[in-house]
């Protein structure tokens, strides 16, 4: 199944499970008043989120003139996907990463941290800052803001349930969901708004790895970025805020446990092999007698022997 399906079905699923939630929880004139609440919020996030997590990062802006390969690296690039020339920042952080922001393409800003133009080759920060152009091709600001607004939602309605509890809101006789049915769903309910949220998030990053491979013609390079930033992202080098892990590339909390269990990201060793099957299905070699089945597991093992040598 295609990124863009999935994306389109996670989405659907989700804005389903808000009518259904808001008609469980807050009735009809509830469900509004979660939407227009959590509507708000996002509407003011996508357009001035990219100010503020910029600020937040102590980010500063670059031209050619103070970075002359790295703006011909993204001019280029940008040229390849057919795209406005973003605005380039630079994160005073030693570990090695990169975001994309901005609420549209003509609005674009693409970040990395000096770590990552120190330790990276050139192909790989190609690679890198590819991926991020994706993202901005594939307006994933905008489908990330669509995907918050509907979780908010739920998370509204939730609260209206357990206060609804404290106030006597719910009657069995009147066909309600009853106390205990209130609590409960206002608990299960905001997880399960986040886990659809955190799909969509991880469809994302693999469609904008194929569109950035696409762009730099170099799907290798990105693989061995991702190997790179994905080891030091496990020693937690980079001091990033919670709130915007989703942002980068790789995951920079991986290697804090409980937040992985609840990561934004797909397994990197997934989009590693992922990105190596395209390479392979692009090179000259001759594959004709192994199937799309054995590549497949023969680019998963591949990745996973790499990122075993790197976790050591």
């Amino acid at each position: 199944m295609g990124n863009g399906i999935k994306t389109t079905i996670l989405l659907t699923l989700l804005t389903v499970f808000i009518l259904w939630i808001g008609n469980l929880l807050g009735g009809r004139s509830g469900m509004i008043i979660a939407l227009f609440l959590a509507g708000g919020v996002n509407l003011f996030s996508y357009w001035f989120s990219d100010k503020v997590v910029l600020k937040m990062y102590k980010a500063r802006e670059v031209t050619q003139n103070d970075a002359p390969e790295l703006y011909n690296i993204v001019q280029e690039l940008a040229r390849n996907a057919h795209l406005p020339m973003p605005k380039i920042f630079i994160i005073p952080q030693e570990a090695p990463n990169a975001f994309a922001t901005g609420r549209n393409p003509n609005h674009a800003v693409v970040a990395v941290t000096d770590g990552l133009l120190n330790i990276m080759e050139r192909d790989e920060i190609r690679g890198v800052l590819a991926h991020e152009l994706a993202h901005v091709k594939n307006r994933d600001t905008l489908i990330s803001t669509i995907a918050a607004t509907l979780a908010g939602a739920v998370m509204i309605l939730a609260s209206i349930a357990r206060w609804s509890v404290f106030f006597g809101g719910s009657d069995d006789d009147e066909g309600g969901l009853g106390i205990i049915g209130l609590i409960v769903m206002s608990i299960l309910a905001p997880i399960a708004a986040m886990l659809i949220q955190m799909a969509i998030s991880r469809s994302r990053e693999y469609a904008a790895d194929e569109s950035g491979s696409r762009f730099s013609r170099h799907p290798e390079a990105l693989a061995s970025a991702l190997e790179k930033i994905g080891r030091y992202s496990q020693q937690g080098q980079l001091n990033a805020d919670p709130a915007t892990a989703h942002m980068f590339i790789v995951n920079p909390l991986s290697g804090q446990k409980l937040a992985s269990l609840f990561s934004t990201h797909p397994p990197l060793e997934e989009r590693i092999a992922r990105l190596r099957g395209y390479r392979t299905s692009g090179s000259g070699e001759n594959n004709s007698n192994i199937s799309g089945k054995d590549k497949e597991d023969r680019s998963k093992q591949a990745a996973r022997n790499m990122w075993d040598r790197l976790s050591r």
